[in-house]
């Protein structure tokens, strides 16, 4: 297990200093180094960069580093919970609706021209976010009925339903309006161009206690594995420990999706290579994921934003070409044990 921690942490350093280091603009690394250190409290350094310089390596480089971090650690998180409490290794992320929720509400506000703001948060971020807890929270509703939920399969095929419904309505919004559809692509296929520190400091809270409630579980996400009744027996409140556990994962992603759009399978790809390194234990797992998601998530956007410079070729486009054969991969082993 120290083997992996080793190289998860060996790859988010290398991610990071390439991330601040790398750019379509060439600046020397030392400078640029020089240049964060600045930005530290009571600490005078000449950079030996101009002002516009400086303001490229803190006020774009840094942020999206950052916040990359940020969403991929999330994502990556939330991916590691879900297929922990369901005890279905291709749940990730947007299983429950999150994603069709969120995109219907982004989808609204870009259709509706509405430019407002809403306090401290730009309204397609509030209505990214409102829209996946909703989507999330109509799932849990329609497959607990006026019972306990009886299976994860139960709540697995609601999400579906919720899924179809809400993408359905989105397709609809989106062809009322052909002048803004490609701002809505372009919002669906995920990006961090827009990144900043303020962005970071939205995300930042919700992320604090989705991961605080997802860690705070780690135990009795083993004990589900046994199967529900076998937990319950054991003295475990099985449907109030996987409504946390879900509750906290969905902050999470809905967090990490308002401010970075539809970037998917960073949920399947990372758990799944974090337990070829320490085993099946979410002990482990789960903590190693937000390390590895982060890394993953920050070398796939240098990648998305130096490949065609000056051009950027949108993140959720690089996850896709990784995570589909990765995804289809997946597949098979199931069916192959099966």
């Amino acid at each position: 297990m120290a083997s992996g921690w080793a190289l998860v942490l060996a790859a988010l350093a290398a991610s990071l200093a390439a991330g601040v280091l790398i750019g379509p603009v060439a600046l020397p690394p030392r400078e640029v180094l020089l240049g964060l250190a600045s930005k530290l409290p009571l600490l005078r350094v000449h950079t030996g960069l101009s002002a516009a310089d400086l303001a490229i390596v803190w006020q774009i480089r840094a942020p999206r580093v950052v916040l990359g971090l940020l969403v991929g650690s999330m994502l990556s998180m939330a991916g590691g919970a879900y297929q922990g409490v369901f005890r279905n290794p291709l749940a990730d992320p947007y299983l429950l609706g999150a994603a069709a929720g969120a995109g219907l509400g982004a989808t609204l506000v870009i259709t509706s021209g509405f430019v407002g703001s809403l306090g401290p948060i730009g309204p397609i971020q509030a209505a990214a976010f409102a829209g996946a807890m909703l989507a999330v929270g109509a799932t849990w509703a329609l497959a607990r009925g006026r019972n306990r939920i009886r299976s994860t399969a139960t709540l697995i095929l609601a999400g579906v339903a919720v899924t179809s419904l809400l993408t359905a309505v989105q397709t609809y919004y989106q062809q009322r309006s052909d002048s803004t559809l490609r701002s809505v692509y372009s919002w669906i296929l995920g990006s961090l161009a827009t990144a900043s520190w303020h962005s970071v400091a939205l995300m930042l809270p919700w992320a604090v206690i989705g991961t605080v409630g997802v860690l705070l579980h780690l135990r009795v996400i083993d004990v589900l594995a046994v199967g529900d009744e076998e937990a319950a027996t054991l003295g475990l409140a099985v449907e109030r420990t996987r409504l946390t556990v879900v509750l906290s994962a969905t902050l999470a992603t809905a967090a990490a999706v308002s401010v970075s759009g539809l970037i998917g399978f960073v949920g399947i790809i990372v758990p799944h290579t974090v337990r070829l390194l320490v085993g099946s234990s979410n002990r482990a797992v789960i903590p190693l994921s937000i390390v590895g998601g982060g890394a993953f998530l920050v070398a796939a956007d240098l990648f998305a934003r130096t490949a065609i410079a000056p051009a950027e070729i949108p993140i959720g486009v690089i996850t896709a070409l990784i995570g589909g054969p990765f995804f289809l991969a997946l597949l098979a082993r199931r069916v192959s044990r099966t």
